[in-house]
């Protein structure tokens, strides 16, 4: 089986403009996500897919594998299906969020190995949540599983809700667990993924993940044990600057 991971990188960000070229202690932000998804076994092939010239440039300029994607997509997804309608060989793509400069790469090697089934359409990680005020924060979203480690819904909110047991106790009745947003699809699933409308629970939860289970697609998910920082603010930048290098 042949995997590539695909780092999907826009310059628009309306919270941090121009976010995937910012400065990590003397190195860009996609740079270090690059470098971190090379070290994965798992990976055949590392590439950038942007709709800005400037991070073209950037990415060229540290020798890294990059293709220019149209403006107009609305989701990572559909860059990674633009790179992916261009490949030969490949069999599955990782979609590796380019806001986490230290991604461990055995969290794409732990994705990479849930299409080791033959059944496994779509993957995804997930991390046991730790803290009451995890569980309550509305932008890390929750994830019920089936008995087989399949999501069956994503929420902002904490579900399931557990009746008869106040809020602050559900952590001591029952595992919750949050979604870390990194995916794998298998080449042809991805094509059938973008060719979907929009459904009323991804509009209403802001999640493109309920679009496919809306659809009746089926997403496997594997337990991280890993922390990742993303960086979708500059504030969350000083935090890893602070965390990190203590500047």
């Amino acid at each position: 089986m042949k995997i590539i991971g695909i780092i999907p990188a826009r310059y628009d960000s309306s919270r941090f403009p121009g976010k995937p070229l910012a400065d990590i202690a003397g190195q860009s932000m996609i740079q270090r996500v690059y470098h971190q998804a090379k070290h994965a076994t798992s990976l055949s092939e590392v590439i950038v897919a942007t709709d800005d010239q400037r991070i073209y440039d950037h990415v060229k300029s540290f020798a890294g594998n990059v293709m220019m994607t149209n403006k107009e997509h609305q989701s990572g997804t559909d860059r990674c299906a633009e790179v992916a309608a261009t490949l030969v060989g490949f069999d599955v793509a990782i979609n590796i969020q380019g806001d986490e400069p230290f991604i461990d790469p055995q969290q794409i090697d732990l994705l990479a190995s849930c299409f080791q089934q033959a059944d496994t359409e779509i993957a995804t990680l997930i991390r046991r949540v730790e803290s009451e005020d995890e569980l309550f924060n509305e932008n890390k979203p929750k994830v019920v599983l089936n008995r087989k480690g399949e999501a069956i819904y994503f929420s902002r909110q904490a579900v399931p809700f557990l009746r008869g047991q106040k809020s602050n106790q559900w952590l001591n009745h029952r595992p919750y667990y949050n979604h870390i947003g990194i995916y794998g699809y298998r080449l042809d699933i991805l094509k059938q993924l973008t060719a979907l409308p929009l459904s009323d629970l991804e509009t209403m939860e802001s999640l493109e993940q309920l679009r496919w289970i809306d659809n009746g697609y089926k997403i496997q998910t594997a337990v991280s044990t890993h922390s990742n920082d993303a960086i979708d603010t500059p504030e969350d930048l000083q935090y890893v600057l602070d965390k990190y290098f203590n500047l």
